[in-house]
């Protein structure tokens, strides 16, 4: 609503704060655009000669609308980031990765598990690839995985720490970042979002103690049995897509991830993260980063 159509003098208007109710849930970010796209409504209210709550309401989703889509057409303009992030390795598909990650130059991110780096020599020396790989960054995905029962790991918030205490030591992890064993928990500079809350203590005592807890927007599901990616190259590209171009990830322009290095032990799975890798590369505007950088904000 436009306050100057009744003429009432300046000290006659109020500035009321109008709230969205899915903004509410999540802290203000730094940045002009980025606050812009989370902030609630704020709408001049003429308090002489007051509106009524319909079209109070009217006023407050075409104002939402309108700074969107200007914070949308503005974030459209700028470079997209998207993190190419793996779970679970050193594990058979490891060394595959590493290596794609040579010949297309592309950044990427390995969140380690430090049992599985001891389990074989040859599960050694990719550990040591990735470590040595200046396109590969490496980061905490817990020593032992929870040994895949998660209730029961995270039901000790402090044994749970401490073994992602082990893994940094172990492994000689140089990032405070840790992704959450079958948990997607963001906890970073403001952002607290947890989807169990099982992990909800031990993520806190993490952040406490100076880690940056990553989730992700998309997923590349693994089949359980065949640990062959599920979805194809096309819909997985799709999915990227639309969250960049509806600023609907975590944070906008900034889409993270995930797949299992196991997913990429055969040539088949290999070929199929080529392809997705030549797919992204056709725009120019698609920038590969790395997770200690994220996010990106504007």
């Amino acid at each position: 609503m436009d306050s100057r159509a009744a003429n009432p003098s300046q000290d006659s208007l109020k500035l009321a704060v109008v709230s969205d109710s899915k903004t509410d849930t999540l802290p203000s970010c730094t940045g002009s655009l980025t606050k812009r796209w989370r902030e609630p409504v704020h709408l001049m209210v003429d308090t002489v000669n007051p509106i009524s709550k319909d079209s109070l309401a009217k006023a407050i989703r075409l104002e939402r609308r309108r700074v969107r889509d200007s914070v949308r057409l503005a974030l459209d303009q700028l470079p997209k980031h998207i993190y190419f992030t793996f779970d679970d390795g050193p594990l058979r598909g490891s060394k595959a990765i590493d290596s794609i990650a040579k010949a297309r130059k592309i950044k990427i991110n390995a969140f380690l598990v430090g049992k599985h780096a001891f389990m074989s020599k040859g599960l050694k020396r990719d550990y040591q690839k990735y470590y040595d790989n200046p396109l590969v960054e490496c980061y905490n995905h817990s020593y032992t995985h929870g040994n895949n029962k998660f209730t029961t790991f995270y039901s000790n918030a402090v044994g749970a720490y401490n073994d992602f205490e082990k893994n940094e030591t172990d492994l000689k992890l140089q990032h405070k970042i840790i992704r959450l064993p079958g948990r997607n928990i963001w906890i970073y500079d403001d952002i607290r979002r947890i989807d169990l809350q099982s992990g909800a203590s031990t993520a806190d005592m993490l952040y406490t103690n100076g880690y940056k807890i990553f989730g992700w927007d998309v997923e590349w599901k693994i089949h359980g049995l065949t640990g062959k990616p599920i979805q194809s190259v096309h819909e997985i590209y799709t999915r990227i897509r639309n969250y960049m171009n509806n600023k609907s990830s975590m944070e906008p322009n900034n889409v993270v991830l995930l797949m299992h290095d196991d997913m990429f032990q055969n040539k088949k799975g290999q070929q199929l993260l080529s392809s997705l890798i030549d797919t992204i590369q056709t725009h120019t505007d698609y920038r590969f980063e790395f997770m200690q950088d994220y996010p990106f904000r504007y």
